[in-house]
């Protein structure tokens, strides 16, 4: 995801809530960065301002509907972990066994069961998924990644039960995975084929639970890296910090979610699919990128310190990169590789809406994190309160401009905003952005995956977590 052009629409509508008098700031008319979000068709003219319970009401609830399968997904993830050093073992029960809202998880299982079936190799990958239950191939690929072989790499083919450094080990030849038998004619109906004590195929395929276990790997991941403090950056963007474990330690924490990324890294190649692979490895650079825009300060052997955004819009601009980055990539990236997985080739249209909707509704839950975090700001990248203000305060550009670094600017900075409409307007964009992940859904059949989907969008911007 890349910059984009701010909704006029949402910003005509938040001139309409700029009516009490600024106390540190003089008013001033709406710059042109308040064309800066892409512009799309509108059907809706103002937001709508829904509770989470009359939602619910009128949505099917995406967690009720999930609900076994993020079970299953909690339960199994540190079996899936595996590990030889019980302070691995404990930084990741902190997490996985925490409450949490498994949002991204969720992402995946409600794309998986919304599109399976519509792409044109859903039928190969329903054979390969009843193939993989009856030869007990799902069992091999869910058994932790505890033997030998995959966690010191002496040998990849040695035995499971020989000891890594017992002794010398001689090459053996290695045993390759068996695969599926070839799919019955087309003309053959499916179910005539499948093996006979096959029961039923669950609506979502085993490799569409494992992607959602990797891609909470992959955000528990950048949460331990988050935690990772110095004098110049102590913050997270995510608002699953407020409840991240102390103590980790800095060193700790870097390792720990290397670990997380290496065994994540280590599931998605058995997922068996080349572009999904490719997606999941990009979101973890993504992420690297994101969380370095993000810091105060930022050095460089050649180019020494890098310096802070020249001027509002290209603070902007540099903020919608980050929290594409940062945020929206996971969610974007993992629903589409959701969808891959279910069977859709090159030009099923399922894969641009499952990335048009989780990019969208990635970026309006970062637009409404950072209102609800705000008062408690740290030096760095601007963020969107802040930038808007400034177009009602001039006298927070210095600040942007040089990253809030010197003594006492995020205390000023806070003040400048609380005497503006910009946290109002911010949340005003959040909704905008929210009502664009709607919109994209009118693609997909109707059906309580679909509802649970509209939900979902109702969940993040009413949220007070």
């Amino acid at each position: 995801m890349r910059p984009s052009s701010v909704n006029a629409v949402c910003f005509s509508l938040s001139r309409q809530i700029i009516s009490k008098p600024v106390t540190r700031c003089s008013h001033r008319k709406l710059s042109a960065l308040a064309q800066k979000v892409e512009q799309t068709p509108r059907t809706r003219p103002e937001p709508i301002s829904i509770p989470h319970e009359s939602a619910i009401h009128k949505r099917t609830d995406p967690y009720v509907l999930m609900a076994s399968e993020l079970t299953q997904i909690r339960k199994n993830l540190l079996n899936l972990l595996g590990t030889a050093h019980p302070g691995l073992t404990g930084i990741a029960e902190c997490y996985f066994l925490h409450p949490s809202k498994q949002l991204r998880s969720l992402l995946v299982l409600l794309f998986s069961r919304a599109t399976n079936g519509l792409g044109g190799r859903w039928d190969q990958k329903e054979w390969n998924a009843a193939w993989e239950t009856t030869s007990r191939q799902s069992e091999i690929l869910d058994r932790p990644l505890t033997t030998s072989s995959t966690l010191y790499e002496w040998n990849p083919s040695m035995p499971d039960h020989t000891a890594s450094f017992e002794s010398v080990f001689p090459l053996q030849q290695g045993v390759p995975r068996p695969e599926p038998p070839p799919m019955p004619s087309q003309h053959a109906s499916l179910s005539q084929n499948l093996p006979p004590d096959l029961v039923s195929i669950p609506s979502i395929l085993p490799t569409q639970i494992r992607l959602a276990q990797i891609v909470e790997m992959v955000h528990v991941a950048s949460l331990l890296h988050d935690t990772i403090s110095s004098s110049s950056d102590a913050k997270t963007d995510s608002s699953d910090s407020t409840t991240e474990p102390a103590g980790f330690g800095n060193k700790l924490s870097i390792l720990g979610g290397d670990f997380l990324l290496g065994r994540a890294s280590t599931a998605l190649s058995r997922l068996g699919e080349s572009e999904v692979v490719e997606l999941i490895a990009s979101v973890i650079s993504n992420l690297v990128e994101g969380e370095i825009m993000r810091m105060q300060e930022v050095r460089t052997p050649t180019l020494g310190l890098v310096q802070g955004p020249s001027s509002l819009p290209v603070a902007w601009d540099q903020y919608m990169k980050k929290t594409y980055l940062k945020t929206a990539s996971l969610f974007a990236k993992g629903a589409r590789s959701a969808v891959i997985l279910g069977g859709c080739k090159q030009g099923d249209i399922w894969r641009d809406v499952a990335y048009a909707y989780g990019r969208n509704l990635g970026i309006a839950y970062q637009l409404l994190e950072d209102t609800i975090e705000f008062n408690h700001m740290q030096p760095g990248l601007a963020t969107a309160p802040a930038l808007l203000a400034t177009e009602e305060c001039p006298q927070l550009l210095p600040l942007i401009q040089r990253n809030f670094a010197q003594p006492g600017d995020t205390q000023l900075a806070v003040e400048y905003v609380q005497g503006t409409t910009g946290i109002k307007r911010t949340r005003l964009l959040a909704e905008a952005y929210a009502s664009k992940a709607r919109d994209t859904l009118k693609h997909l059949p109707e059906g309580e995956s679909r509802q649970a989907l509209e939900g979902l969008t109702d969940i993040v911007i009413n949220r007070t977590w």
